[in-house]
């Protein structure tokens, strides 16, 4: 398994992590085997959130871990908060907010839940979930302080930000951002659209994200790719969709060439640029893991990058 560097810094974790968002419907014992198939593979970050199954997920990720044949050191945690939760909008192991709350009281509250729920000792990086219009600079400053002091959050990060909203958060604390968290695949791919279709008028050319790649590279800032197999938020898979055909059929073809999964090349997809990317899977299937995280393996073409991209019906300016 291929590394990466978070943030540009020493703290080096594997391309591709496991987000453990729909752990909390399964068994012990089935959760605890997919730990297993992601160390197995190489995997050694576990990325979670507050909400995930209204904590439930990272309780069972305290039992299965236990039960795994891994332990908490040789794991890089993560997990996000800033989040209330919705329950009548929660559905299907997917979950969506009500209401934001970055005030350092709720922080702090979150992050002693997570460690409690985790059965860990502290997180090795904290990510501001969505941003909070009604954010404090005080508040946020003041709860990084307080976890990083008492040695409960190594490093931080932030997730679903543009640019500005990343310096503005910056500005206010003495701890180095790391991490944005945004959704990216072949099929999501507007921040690569926005910088290629330059002084256009044609609906790609539109920057819904303030040109966030570029500024994350300048910043060596890590992505983070949540849902690379998803198109729309959540609306369903486009591995093996109808509405795909001929980016199925590429991923099919590239799949047979290099001896692997369509869910691999996508990964590969991802991995492919430079930005060093990490890719987190959501999977609970350990099969579906293994084949997954195998993309990190795969070593695209340049020609075959672009084959993939326009196969998705976009076209290059």
């Amino acid at each position: 398994m291929k590394t990466v560097k978070i943030g540009g810094t020493n703290f080096e974790a594997s391309a591709v992590a496991l987000g453990i968002m729909r752990m909390a419907g399964l068994e012990t014992s089935a959760a605890a085997d997919a730990i297993d198939a992601a160390v197995d593979s190489g995997i050694n970050f576990i990325d979670s959130a507050d909400i995930y199954g209204d904590g439930a997920s990272e309780s069972k990720f305290k039992e299965a871990l236990a039960q795994s044949s891994t332990s908490r050191d040789k794991l890089f945690i993560q997990s996000k908060g800033g989040i209330i939760l919705d329950p009548s909008r929660s559905h299907d192991g997917l979950v969506f907010g009500a209401r934001y709350d970055f005030s350092k009281d709720h922080l702090i509250s979150a992050v002693d839940g997570i460690l409690k729920r985790l059965g860990i000792d502290y997180l090795d990086s904290f990510l501001l979930h969505r941003p909070d219009p009604l954010m404090e600079e005080d508040e946020i400053a003041d709860a990084f302080d307080t976890l990083q002091r008492e040695g409960k959050v190594r490093h931080f990060g932030v997730s679903n930000f543009n640019p500005q909203q990343v310096e503005m958060v910056q500005s206010w604390v003495s701890q180095r951002l790391l991490i944005n968290q945004l959704q990216f695949n072949v099929v999501h791919s507007g921040m690569i659209k926005g910088g290629m279709h330059v002084n256009m008028v044609d609906p790609e050319s539109v920057d819904h994200d303030g040109g966030i790649l570029e500024y994350s590279r300048r910043k060596h800032m890590t992505i983070q790719a949540w849902s690379p197999f998803n198109y729309g938020m959540f609306a369903g898979m486009y591995i093996n969709d109808p509405k795909y055909p001929a980016l199925n059929k590429k991923l099919a073809e590239l799949a047979d060439k290099y001896h692997t999964s369509k869910n691999a090349i996508a990964v590969a997809w991802i991995l492919k640029h430079p930005a060093k990317i990490q890719v987190l899977l959501g999977t609970m299937n350990p099969k579906h893991i293994k084949d997954s995280a195998s993309g990190a393996d795969v070593e695209l073409t340049n020609q075959e990058w672009y084959d993939l991209y326009l196969s998705t019906g976009t076209i290059l300016p």
